[in-house]
């Protein structure tokens, strides 16, 4: 539903002779989109009837993440239903814009083969990584890298998966998908809710792309691929896409990225079980089905091979931060994190909550 604003198109290769940018987006996509697939149900009424009774889920479940919470929820964002290529498509156009003012200073001055090279080898990677990441997502809350025409207060439900989750592990839909609007809902207040929210994620972003370009005189991108390679290292690093073009000098900025990240995820997964825990009779056998996939030995292994296994531990920290900090002082007390980026939990404190409360109480 109304999801063609995230299909891009008219986009041109490399032109001969011009400075060659650090990731090849028209072969990312194309590798994305292959990666991706389609789910058999995709264009079906299955998908039509997810589409039409998705916003009814949202407003439902916006009033109770905002009572469980305490934070206000305002406004009504858009609700799509997309397929995974277009969830893929999104997702590099967002990384692209992110990455757009890193790639003008990585490409200058930069041309020849070894250049356009290393463009399409990074493209081919960061293609693959979101192509298989689109067969997984249920869900997305799309805000802090907004589209061109203004819009972006958008949940993302990606139908495909969700219909396959129903069917493999024989959920029922309208508990499973109301399940799935918890978390997205949880995510959109934590930035519409906490004013200084998305400023703070996007100076996040911006410093995170500006540190981490190689200085002068340091090897290529392309040279620091083949050693990657040749010593059979994963080309993506664990602090994910963000960091891919990361030097170790950055690795404060990371570890805040990585600590905000854990925080936010693991929030959204607490607030989620315990209103599911009330509203929905499935919800524990939903709950321990989604954290055994996590744990599956293939999931991992291909997390750890794509550097992605942060990723997935950044639920279960963040999670247990939650419920240290509850633990020790109440669920109210984490009102704090809320209040300013200072008092946001460091990555030290993300695994010892009673640190936090010490420097916040």
């Amino acid at each position: 539903g109304g999801s063609d604003r995230l299909v891009r198109s008219g986009r041109q290769g490399p032109v001969p002779g011009r400075p060659v940018s650090g990731v090849h987006w028209p072969l990312a996509e194309k590798v994305a989109r292959r990666m991706a697939g389609s789910y058999p149900l995709e264009g079906t009424y299955h998908d039509a009837l997810l589409a039409r009774r998705s916003p009814g889920l949202v407003e439902r479940a916006a009033g109770l993440v905002a009572a469980e919470t305490g934070l206000a929820w305002s406004g009504i964002p858009s609700v799509e239903v997309v397929t995974r290529a277009e969830w893929a498509a999104a997702n590099l156009g967002a990384f692209e814009k992110m990455l757009a003012p890193a790639e003008e200073r990585l490409a200058a001055g930069r041309r020849g083969l070894g250049a356009s090279l290393a463009a399409r080898l990074m493209g081919a990677e960061v293609g693959a990584l979101v192509g298989a990441l689109s067969r997984k997502v249920l869900g997305q809350y799309e805000l802090v890298l907004p589209a061109d025409d203004g819009s972006g207060d958008t949940i993302l439900f990606v139908g495909g998966n969700i219909l396959a989750m129903e069917r493999l592990y024989e959920f029922r839909p309208e508990e499973f998908r109301f399940w799935v609007a918890l978390h997205e809902c949880t995510h959109r207040l934590q930035f519409v809710g906490v004013p200084w929210m998305k400023g703070y994620f996007l100076d996040l972003v911006r410093e995170l792309i500006d540190a981490s370009l190689p200085e002068e005189g340091s090897p290529g991108r392309l040279s620091e691929l083949r050693e990657a390679a040749r010593e059979g290292r994963p080309l993506m690093v664990e602090s994910g896409l963000l960091g891919m073009l990361a030097t170790p000098a950055q690795r404060q900025s990371i570890d805040r990225m990585q600590a905000l990240m854990s925080l936010l995820e693991g929030h959204g997964h607490v607030v989620m079980d315990r209103i599911g825990a009330r509203e929905l009779v499935t919800q524990g056998r939903m709950s321990q089905v989604l954290k055994s996939r996590r744990q599956d030995p293939r999931t991992k292994a291909f997390l750890r091979f794509t550097g992605l296994e942060m990723k997935m531990k950044q639920y279960e920290l963040g999670e247990r931060f939650i419920e240290g900090v509850e633990r020790h002082a109440g669920f109210s007390a984490l009102d704090r994190v809320w209040e300013g980026p200072e008092h946001l939990p460091t990555l030290d404190e993300i695994t010892a909550p009673h640190r936090w409360l010490e420097r916040v109480a």
